[in-house]
């Protein structure tokens, strides 16, 4: 793995290539007057598995679950003023 620092004139410069070689696994350290201020490093790989479609088979849906909500829910979510 390359490890560079570069200043950021230099950075700003050169943005593709640095970009690149990050790219390939490289790190990149701006400085600024030597003073490192940022790095540019690889993100991690993405998860390669595929995630399972659908709900946790033994999940259980409460038996309230599709019960109307109460009259003083829905007109708080409709924006009319409530009592308190």
């Amino acid at each position: 793995m390359v490890m560079i620092r570069v200043d950021i004139a230099e950075a700003k410069a050169r943005f593709s290539r640095y970009i690149a070689m990050v790219g390939r696994g490289g790190t990149v350290i701006v400085c600024r007057r030597n003073v490192p201020v940022a790095e540019r490093r690889p993100l991690p790989n993405p998860l390669r598995d595929r995630r399972p479609v659908g709900i946790d088979r033994e999940m259980e849906v409460p038996a309230n679950f599709f019960k109307p909500f109460p009259d003083d829910l829905l007109a708080a979510f409709e924006g009319e003023a409530g009592d308190g």
